[in-house]
C-alpha cells in the first residue's frame, strides 16, 4: 500500500524519519562540478530533496552565528506563480540589455557552437522559461544593523550550500540577481518586511544534461603568494583540468 493510500502525505513520511538522503558524490567532486544549471526538466522536486537542501542552507555559518538567513520557498501555489511571472519578465529584460551590452551576438557569439553562442542561447532559453521552473528560491537577510559591504558573508554561503546540496541529490540550480527589477512588487506579493535584504534568486530543478567540472582559469592566475599578482610554485591545477579564458585578464606584475 503506498503512502497516499495509506493517508500519509509526503510530509508526514518525512517526518516519520529524519534521515538525509544518500549523498551519492564528495564534497571535493561537488565542489569542483556543480556548473549552473538553467535548464530543467518537466519533473517536480520531491519533498524530501527541498528539506535536505534547506536543511544544509540553514547550516551555513554566519557573523556571531546569528544566522540572519531566512528562505522563501516558491513552487506551484497562485504566489509562487505570480513570483515567478514577475521575475521572469524583469530576467528578459535584464538579459536583453545585458545581451547587447556584452556583444552576445557578435564576434565568436556569432560562431556557431561557440562557448559564447553556447553561454547566450543557454541564458535565452532560461529567461524565456522562467515563469516554469520548479522551484524558486528567495535568500533574505534579516537586518539588525544599518546596512554593510560585509553583510553578504552572512547570507551568500548558505547561498552556496543551497546549489552544493542541490548538486548532491541530483538536481541543479543557478544564482542570479533577476528579482532587484522587482523588489518591491515582490515585497507585496510576498509580505515581505522592509528590513530583510532580498540577496539573491535561486531557481533548482532536474537538469537537462549533466553537471561539472566546472571551467574556470588556471590558479596560477587567481592564486597569489606574499605578493599581488605572484603566483605560488604549488599553485598547479590537476591533470585534465580544462580552462576558460572568461572573466577579467590575469593581473600583471
Amino acid at each position: 500500500m503506498g503512502a497516499s493510500e495509506a493517508g500519509w502525505s509526503e510530509w508526514d513520511m518525512l517526518a516519520s524519519d529524519s534521515s538525509l538522503p544518500l549523498d551519492t558524490i564528495g564534497l571535493l567532486e561537488g565542489l569542483t562540478t556543480t556548473r549552473a544549471v538553467r535548464r530543467y526538466r518537466d519533473q517536480p522536486v520531491t519533498a524530501e530533496q527541498l528539506r535536505a537542501v534547506l536543511f544544509a542552507a540553514t547550516r551555513a555559518p554566519s557573523g556571531s552565528n546569528r544566522q540572519p538567513y531566512r528562505f522563501l520557498v516558491l513552487t506551484d501555489g497562485p504566489k509562487a506563480g505570480e513570483a515567478k511571472r514577475l521575475i521572469a519578465a524583469a530576467a528578459v529584460r535584464m538579459w536583453r540589455e545585458k545581451r547587447q551590452r556584452d556583444s552576445y551576438d557578435s564576434g565568436s557569439g556569432a560562431v556557431q557552437d561557440s562557448p559564447k553562442s553556447r553561454m547566450a542561447a543557454t541564458m535565452q532559453h532560461y529567461v524565456d522559461h522562467f515563469e516554469t521552473v520548479p522551484v524558486l528560491i528567495l535568500p533574505g537577510l534579516v537586518r539588525y544593523r544599518d546596512a554593510v559591504s560585509f553583510e553578504g558573508a552572512s547570507i551568500y554561503p548558505a547561498c552556496q550550500n543551497i546549489l552544493l546540496a542541490a548538486r548532491a541529490v541530483g538536481l541543479g540550480g543557478v544564482l542570479s540577481g533577476f528579482h532587484f527589477l522587482v523588489d518591491r512588487e515582490l515585497r507585496e506579493l510576498l509580505s515581505i518586511p522592509n528590513d530583510v535584504f532580498v540577496a539573491a534568486t535561486i531557481t533548482l530543478g532536474w537538469p537537462q544534461g549533466a553537471h561539472g567540472p566546472v571551467r574556470r582559469r588556471p590558479m596560477r592566475d587567481l592564486v597569489y603568494e606574499e605578493s599581488w599578482g605572484q603566483s605560488p610554485q604549488w599553485a598547479v591545477d590537476p591533470p585534465k583540468t580544462r580552462f576558460t579564458s572568461a572573466g577579467p585578464p590575469p593581473a600583471k606584475l
